[in-house]
């Protein structure tokens, strides 16, 4: 009788992980993660980390399984918080789910877990885990969730073959409904429970508070870039969609363009360039645009931001991007690129963004990756993952 740690983070779908472990005979134990103390900037009504741990010891009692609660709020401050703040003073815009999951769930979490005694951790994540032979090795395939609405794959593009081996994802293999459906059946308390939106594990965020309590306000200018002089910048540089594509020419499309205020209008003022990332719309408050502003660059040294009008407007769009040797991560380590090699794929650069086609250049510092279509607000410090087919393979940060 295998041993299982789940965790229970007082959603429906942990819930219904431990319910399944347990009718699939596991010996399951629940275990709450509590990573944050500060209400302060949490809108408490829409998550608190109380309301949570309640439930998921509910569903434990319901379940008949033990239950504890441990405080990762330390590991989480320094490993994911602290991060945040260093990322989005530089300018960066940091994707602190995949963050969670690398360093958290996956590391300190399951390091606890097999140090109880477990043989395995498992969450309520809409991903599979495959596995095949290589070599007379086992090698753990990362693919995406039957429900193609829910799949957090994406969120897990960091895992490796290690986590992969002593991981379960008890749902991934159903649809929401059908998560839903089995919790009511179960009566389980999280059965009709809203899906928990914001950061990992802190609940909703009001994020410019957040920020502000390391990152001090700083008035600015924002500067209206006209599309004419964002698409001169462009036309300057080759197209490169093609796989054969050289090297060089990949390296001048994954370039981002560096606007001045002199090349715009000053359209308004802001309270701290490091509070916004690119294709942001919101929170810009500047009115009387024929289109809509949207952020297409920031800089936090000369403290501007740089907008255009339209979803459409070329300073959003980029058709490559580059990760650093340092930051490519193989799931798939088999599937190494060697320096040189040129790999179609298909990549994605955020949650729920439909796949791309792309092509993967392996350089000697790094990794390009070239898009068939331009892409809009690639940001530096998001994650890029690739994929064959269901099965993601790898990720990098983009730089």
């Amino acid at each position: 009788m295998k041993t299982v740690v789940v965790g229970l983070s007082g959603g429906v779908d942990s819930s219904v992980s431990a319910y399944l472990l347990k009718e699939a005979g596991y010996n399951v134990i629940g275990l709450f993660m509590k990573n944050w103390h500060d209400d302060s900037v949490t809108i408490s009504d829409e998550c608190p980390w109380l309301d949570d741990s309640n439930d998921a010891m509910l569903v434990a009692e319901k379940l008949g399984i033990p239950f504890q609660t441990v405080d990762l709020s330390e590991q989480y401050k320094e490993r994911i918080v602290d991060y945040m703040f260093w990322e989005y003073e530089m300018g960066r815009t940091p994707n602190p789910d995949v963050l969670c999951n690398r360093e958290i769930k996956f590391d300190v979490f399951m390091k606890i877990a097999l140090d109880l005694g477990a043989d395995y951790v498992a969450t309520g994540h809409y991903c599979q885990r495959g596995e095949t032979e290589i070599d007379g090795k086992p090698v753990y395939q990362l693919l995406a969730g039957a429900d193609a609405n829910k799949d957090q794959s994406y969120f897990l593009c960091q895992l490796s073959q290690e986590q992969l081996a002593k991981t379960l994802f008890p749902i991934g293999h159903l649809q929401k409904s059908e998560v839903r459906k089995i919790a009511k059946a179960q009566d389980l308390v999280t059965a009709e429970k809203k899906d928990s939106q914001g950061l990992c594990f802190i609940g909703k965020v009001r994020l410019p508070d957040f920020l502000q309590q390391k990152l001090k306000p700083k008035e600015g200018v924002i500067v209206e870039i006209p599309a004419e002089r964002a698409q001169e910048k462009i036309n300057d540089f080759q197209e490169a969609n093609d796989s054969d594509v050289a090297v060089t020419d990949v390296a001048v499309l994954a370039k981002k363009p560096k606007y001045s205020i002199a090349e715009g209008k000053v359209v308004g003022k802001h309270q701290g360039a490091h509070y916004f990332t690119k294709g942001q719309r919101k929170g810009l408050a500047v009115g009387g645009t024929p289109e809509p502003l949207f952020v297409i660059d920031t800089d936090v040294e000369e403290n501007v931001i740089y907008t255009g009008q339209g979803k459409n407007h070329p300073g959003l769009l980029r058709s490559a991007l580059f990760v650093q040797e340092d930051e490519v991560h193989y799931i798939r380590e088999d599937l190494k690129l060697q320096e040189g090699e040129v790999v179609e794929t298909k990549a994605r650069i955020r949650y729920r963004q439909p796949l791309e086609k792309a092509w993967l250049h392996k350089v000697e510092d790094g990794l390009f990756v070239s898009f068939e279509n331009p892409q809009s607000a690639i940001s530096e410090g998001q994650f890029v993952a690739w994929y064959d087919g269901d099965e993601c393979l790898g990720s990098g940060v983009i730089s």
